[in-house]
C-alpha cells in the first residue's frame, strides 16, 4: 500500500467551503481503481494548510488509472478553486519494524 499525501495551501475566507467539496469529492476517489481510504487533515497552527492522505494499493494507481478518469476531473473541479497555491503531492510506503 502506498499514501498519497497532498499539501494543500487553500484561500483565506475559503476552508469551510473547501471542506464541504472534498467530502463531495470522496465517492469519486473511493471508485477509483486501487484507492483504499481517504482523510482528510488541517493543520493546527495554520489553519489554511491542509493535507489530504489517500491510500492506493500502486502508486500508478493514484498517477496513472485515476488521473484519467472523470473523478479525477470532478475532484479538480470541485477542490481547485479554493487552492492558493498549486497542491504538493508525495507518495510513501509504511516500513514495518
Amino acid at each position: 500500500m502506498f499514501l498519497e499525501i497532498a499539501h494543500l495551501e487553500i484561500k483565506a475566507g475559503e476552508e469551510a467551503e473547501f471542506e464541504r467539496k472534498v467530502s463531495q469529492a470522496v465517492p469519486h476517489f473511493m471508485a477509483a481503481k486501487g484507492c483504499k481510504g481517504i482523510s482528510l487533515h488541517r493543520c493546527v497552527e495554520n489553519p489554511s494548510q491542509y493535507q489530504l492522505n489517500v491510500i492506493w494499493e500502486t502508486v500508478e494507481n493514484h498517477m496513472v488509472d485515476f488521473r484519467a478518469t472523470e473523478g479525477f476531473q470532478q475532484w479538480r473541479a470541485l477542490a481547485g478553486p479554493h487552492f492558493a497555491t498549486p497542491p504538493w503531492v508525495e507518495h510513501t510506503h509504511e516500513i514495518k519494524l
